[in-house]
């Protein structure tokens, strides 16, 4: 049975840079400057899934998004 990967995704048109991410994911998210999320294309590693659905419930803009990536590498629907 193939393990499912996700990767965070941010939608910058509904990010308003609240910053409330990084402070709920640390370990995954910085901001840059402008307050605005950053982090790398990377898989989340099993044992941070939990963090990272919470910072992207969390989100007050519901901009932050977790997803499967497919099989190819790339992030799926």
């Amino acid at each position: 049975m193939r393990r499912r990967v996700f990767r965070l995704l941010v939608d910058p048109i509904a990010c308003d840079g609240h910053g409330m991410c990084a402070e709920l994911f640390p370990e995954r998210i910085a901001l840059d400057r402008f307050g605005y999320p950053v982090f790398s294309d990377q898989p989340v590693s099993p044992d941070l899934l939990p963090l990272a659905r919470r910072a992207t419930t969390m989100c007050p803009q519901l901009a932050l998004h977790l997803v499967e990536a497919n099989a190819s590498g790339g992030a799926g629907r």
